[in-house]
Order: structure tokens, then sequence, then C-alpha cells
């Protein structure tokens, strides 16, 4: 490494945050980007690898509307400071620590890079930065991740003080997904969506985009129950919201709506 210092004007010795994402600027994608705060800039990264040392490796709880969400920081020394941080559960996570639980030496520099998977998936690639040769691990989507982290970090040198606990679903999450099976309601739409508003899960939105969401849902099942559109909202209206607001379950008022209107509509044939 080179332990020069260079005298005169810099900025000051911050981290650089690398964010792991499948998205799209200017007409040109990408796959992870850091972000400029006080400009509250988006900056792509088109270069889909980094070199460096892994130095560290860090479980972080980042709150986010109450709720701690695990974050993986992945600390790599290179011409700066770069800290890689994503979501514990994420695929990129996971084949990262797949691929680093096979290094036993860190003190040689490593390649992480990002590589596109299906739709928005986002995947590591691991290799030894000598020999350009990939660090490659058999998928298992049952490891024992927090394992995998402790024998990392000890390999490091490093700890983590919080633990690596699976996420209970987000109630908003659940909500959407009992909602969306009941109607048969396509998941792409819902990605579609979700990716419209740029989050990737129906929690990171405000509570009325995902009533919204819930109603659009219902009333693509009740188009073809109505021949005038308004009767069908007019109906989700009273039936459905209606229900909810005297206290109804959500799924059941949606539930005995979708009776009534299959009853209807089959006694109209």
């Amino acid at each position: 490494m080179n332990t020069e210092i260079k005298l005169g004007f810099c900025n000051p010795p911050e981290p650089v945050y690398l964010y792991v994402k499948n998205g799209e600027s200017n007409g040109e994608s990408y796959l992870w980007y850091h972000f400029n705060i006080d400009q509250d800039k988006t900056i792509p990264v088109q270069q889909r690898g980094l070199t460096g040392y892994l130095s560290e490796l860090r479980v972080t709880a980042k709150e986010f509307k109450g709720k701690d969400n695990l974050k993986l920081d992945i600390v790599v020394t290179s011409d700066e400071v770069y800290i890689i941080r994503t979501g514990i559960d994420t695929n990129f996570a996971k084949t990262f620590l797949l691929s680093a639980s096979l290094v036993q030496d860190f003190s040689k520099p490593l390649i992480i890079a990002v590589t596109a998977g299906e739709e928005n998936t986002v995947f590591c690639r691991l290799y030894d930065a000598t020999t350009k040769v990939r660090i490659r691990r058999e998928w298992n989507a049952n490891a024992d991740w927090g394992a995998i982290i402790t024998e990392i970090q000890s390999r490091l040198g490093t700890s983590s003080s919080v633990p690596v606990t699976p996420e209970q679903p987000h109630p908003q999450d659940l909500r959407v997904k009992q909602i969306r099976t009941l109607l048969n309601y396509p998941l792409d739409l819902v990605k579609e969506y979700l990716q419209f508003q740029d989050v990737d899960r129906p929690s990171l939105l405000p509570v009325n985009k995902i009533d919204s969401l819930v109603k659009a849902m219902c009333l693509a099942w009740a188009v073809d129950k109505f021949e005038n559109p308004n009767d069908a909202e007019s109906s989700y209206q009273k039936q459905v919201l209606d229900a909810i607001a005297s206290g109804a379950d959500e799924v059941a008022a949606i539930r005995s709506w979708m009776q009534q209107l299959t009853t209807v509509k089959a006694g109209v044939a």
C-alpha cells in the first residue's frame, strides 16, 4: 500500500459509503452508487469492481420508522476507505458472505464486484486481486449467516456488537402479500409499482401509498364485475372501506366483498 503523505489541501479522510442497487441514471444502468449528502444527490458508480483489502465486517442496526433494520457494512481499505452498506438479508450480502468464508488470508487484496441477476437482483462476486481467480462457494439458502459473519470477523480480528437475528416481516409487507395472494394479483405488477416508487418493499412506503396499492389491486380484480368502473370503486368504498372503518378486518372485508361480487356475477350469468 502507498503510505506517502501528500501535503496541501485535501478532503477530510471520511469513508465513502457505497450502496447496492440495480438502477438506471441518464439512460445508463448501474449496480452500486454513493450518495452526496450535502447535495442530496445519488452518484452512480459505473465500475463493477472495487479492489482493496477487507479490513472489517460489521453488522449495524439502522433505525427506520421506529424499527431497527440490520445492515452489513463491508469495510474496504483502498485508495479511500469504502464501506459497502447493504441489507443483511439481500442476495448481495449472502453471496459475499459465502465467498468471503473461503478466504483464509485477508492480508491479500480482493476484488469485490457487483453483477446483475434477474429483475432487480444484485449479486456479489469475489476475486483474488493478484490471480484474478474467482472465489466461489456453492449457494446455500439455509446457511448460518450469523456464524459465517462471526467466523470472518475472527479472521479479521474484529467483532460485532449487534446480534444477527432473522428480521420479522413488517406488518405492511404481510398485509400486501396476503391481499395480493387473495386476489391472485400478479407479483410482477407489485414489483413494478414499488420500483416506480424507488423502494423494494411496501413497508418503505407511506401508509397512504400502501392503501392506494391495495385499492388498485382490488379494483383490478373487480374490473370485469362491473360495466362502469365508477361502480366498482363505489362498491369497494361501501363494502370494504366502510366495513374496515366500522372495525372489520381488512382481509375478511375484502374476502366477503369478493364472494358477494362473484355470487352476483354468477347469478347474472
